[in-house]
């Protein structure tokens, strides 16, 4: 178990309390942004009878280097981030919510940290939703993650000219994805920013309804 940076910081939460909903948003910031600000984001997209939860990162970094760096080099925030992600999960599971009904969404860094996590603890989850983000680490990293996904409902979205998530590290992501059994929908949106759009909103809505129904 990782004891960074990020252990103990804190953990916003909105909607539904844990112990009262049938399902969970956790939803991971971005580099320089905050719980608060991915938080209003989930809630916007996301279901009023769920509960949503989203970590902060310590100095709003979750890791200081680019995602394609060595891993080494992003100790120990990465760990101690993908630690704080499975705190979450399983606080939430602990309160009465399986893993099957928890949906992880994140943008830019915590939209790579989310995919990580869930590449590394593969199971059967409410669903995943990476806003312009991908496995970390640099090419040719060993991609032999174990378990199985099982069906999990999968939304990979990105521009095809993201200065920071290369083209081919979004289709090596849904590759994983898919091979560890989820179900992926990914789209590439040309000539996009960094940035989330209307058609990805609308993407993730329809996940999460479908876990909250």
């Amino acid at each position: 178990m990782a004891d960074g940076p990020h252990q103990g910081q804190t953990v916003v939460r909105a909607g539904t309390a844990v112990e009262e909903a049938e399902a969970a948003v956790i939803a991971v910031h971005g580099r320089g942004a905050t719980a608060p600000s991915i938080l209003q984001l989930a809630e916007e997209i996301g279901q009023a009878n769920m509960a949503y939860v989203a970590p902060q990162a310590a100095g709003n970094t979750w890791y200081s280097y680019s995602f394609l760096e060595q891993m080494e080099r992003n100790e120990p925030g990465l760990s101690s981030g993908l630690q704080a992600i499975d705190d979450v999960v399983s606080e939430l599971e602990r309160g009465g919510i399986p893993a099957a009904k928890i949906v992880l969404m994140g943008f830019s860094q915590g939209a790579c940290l989310a995919s990580e996590y869930v590449a590394r603890h593969a199971q059967r989850y409410g669903g995943l939703v990476v806003f312009s983000g991908g496995v970390i680490g640099p090419e040719g990293t060993p991609r032999d993650y174990e378990g199985s996904l099982d069906g999990t409902p999968i939304f990979i979205g990105c521009s095809d000219v993201d200065a920071h998530i290369p083209l081919q590290r979004v289709h090596e992501t849904a590759a994983v994805m898919d091979a560890l059994g989820g179900d992926v929908d990914k789209r590439i949106y040309a000539g996009m920013g960094h940035t989330i759009n209307q058609d990805e909103l609308e993407a993730a809505r329809d996940l999460i309804s479908e876990v909250a129904g």
